[in-house]
């Protein structure tokens, strides 16, 4: 009887977000951690930029914690500058009730419902949410790990591995990911190799920098319990060490500062949370923007380019270990390409949620449908080389009945066969695999725009692979 209870009380929560698709409603979120060191505006207002523009996008990710910690500016963490992170959650009480329209949301679920398994539209309870904001690492580095570095963010970091379910979870850190260590740390203590290996691939990691250190000691790697991760695990975990995508995100920032001052800052509470830069422009927002569900691309492979620009496996700046990085040539003017391309795209689609959040009405994305599969996960098809393959998006659609443009477009890092893509601005185009293309994996992106405000844009990824 509790069950049937409890499915009726699920339904009824989903009857509320009618405009979302089947796909959206179908879609379970990707489960996210952050690390963040967050700051007061006059010592580094980059975080809290960031946490804004991620609060704006609750809908698309489980935020599974939200772990205050040390990063350049702080080792210890001064445990009052988390009341920063808890006035950005204040905003979202207030902003989420203008934002739950974008989807047709009526209700929030009830809190073990949210605790559970959230879908891509929803957004969830500020109660929620802010139940996920702890303490993590006060200390930073290597040296800190161990018996006295435990913390409430590395002891729920445990419980999300160990809950039943198969969704990885990507920590993105902010400032330094020294919480994810202690938590590894500790389990290597109680369990067997074979445990700590399965508890370690449940993880995926996006460093902006390597922050687990005082600045002043940024250069010494080895003082960073990073390196640590990457040495030990460096099979196990999925580490992606950014140092293009962030650096070119603060630069834009700056160059379309108008744009925020115009369109975000005065744009409902979270706006008034949105504080001037010093430094750059939430050079933190790439670490999400990589796993953003937007059928751009699949954060499983770091690989395919997407907001977060384009990471290839090589030896890190430290010079000892590898990982999933962007910061040596060619693959720095790669991925800070990709940036410069998709940052505008990016802008846009914040300022139109900031809209939302500001006035509870605004443009919607449009929706994709490549050979009748839509939502966030790529579409993937068998071909031979040297035979035409069609790809029909026609049925695509604007929720809001605006007129739509494609775009097809090879992302060509992967794979060294080049596509002829004709009428590649037509719904439905004829792709021919060259005759050589055998054995390879071919990337296609169908983007599509809308025209309404601010020209928001939709993707699907098409994965081809030549037998």
């Amino acid at each position: 009887m509790m069950n049937t209870i409890r499915k009726i009380a699920l339904l009824l929560a989903v009857a509320g977000t009618a405009t979302m698709s089947c796909a959206q409603r179908e879609a379970l979120k990707p489960r996210l951690v952050v690390c963040t060191d967050i700051a007061p505006a006059d010592v580094e207002p980059d975080d809290m930029e960031s946490m804004v523009h991620l609060m704006a996008y609750a809908d698309m990710f489980e935020i599974e914690a939200l772990i205050t910690s040390v990063g350049w500016n702080c080792d210890p963490y001064p445990i009052v500058w988390s009341q920063y992170l808890y006035s950005v959650m204040g905003a979202y009480s207030v902003d989420v009730k203008n934002l739950m329209k974008r989807s047709g949301q009526k209700a929030f679920l009830s809190r073990e419902q949210e605790n559970a398994r959230q879908r891509i539209g929803y957004w969830p309870s500020a109660e929620y949410v802010t139940s996920r904001v702890m303490m993590g690492s006060k200390n930073g580095g290597i040296r800190s790990i161990g018996e006295h570095n435990d913390s409430p963010g590395s002891e729920l970091l445990i419980r999300l591995a160990d809950e039943d379910d198969t969704r990885p979870i990507y920590v993105a850190a902010w400032g330094g990911a020294n919480t994810l260590a202690q938590a590894i740390w500790r389990v290597k203590q109680t369990r067997s190799d074979d445990e700590v290996k399965k508890f370690v691939h449940k993880f995926r990691l996006f460093t902006i920098t390597d922050q687990d250190m005082d600045y002043a000691h940024r250069m010494d790697r080895a003082r960073s319990s990073h390196m640590w991760l990457r040495q030990e695990f460096q099979d196990d975990l999925q580490f992606i060490w950014d140092e293009g995508a962030w650096q070119e995100q603060c630069e834009l920032g700056k160059q379309n500062w108008t744009q925020h001052q115009q369109h975000i800052q005065p744009k409902g509470a979270l706006g008034k949370e949105y504080p001037n830069y010093k430094w750059g422009v939430e050079g933190d927002t790439p670490s999400f923007l990589y796993v953003i569900p937007n059928g751009l691309n699949d954060p499983e492979d770091p690989r395919q380019a997407g907001w977060a620009g384009y990471h290839e496996r090589g030896l890190c700046p430290d010079s000892l270990t590898t990982a999933w990085t962007s910061w040596q040539e060619p693959v720095r003017s790669i991925s800070v390409g990709y940036k410069q391309r998709f940052y505008p795209v990016e802008l846009n689609d914040f300022m139109a949620r900031m809209q939302w959040a500001d006035e509870g009405k605004g443009n919607r994305n449009p929706i994709v449908m490549v050979n009748g599969h839509k939502g966030p996960s790529p579409l993937v098809l068998h071909a031979k080389a040297g035979e035409s393959i069609r790809l029909d998006a026609s049925h695509s659609k604007d929720p809001d009945g605006d007129d739509i443009q494609f775009l097809w477009w090879q992302q060509k890092e992967i794979g060294t066969a080049t596509l002829a893509i004709d009428n590649a601005e037509k719904g439905i185009i004829n792709v021919s695999i060259p005759a050589d293309a055998a054995g390879q994996t071919l990337h296609i992106v169908c983007e599509v725009s809308d025209h309404g405000s601010y020209h928001l844009k939709s993707y699907q990824r098409v994965i081809v692979t030549v037998g």
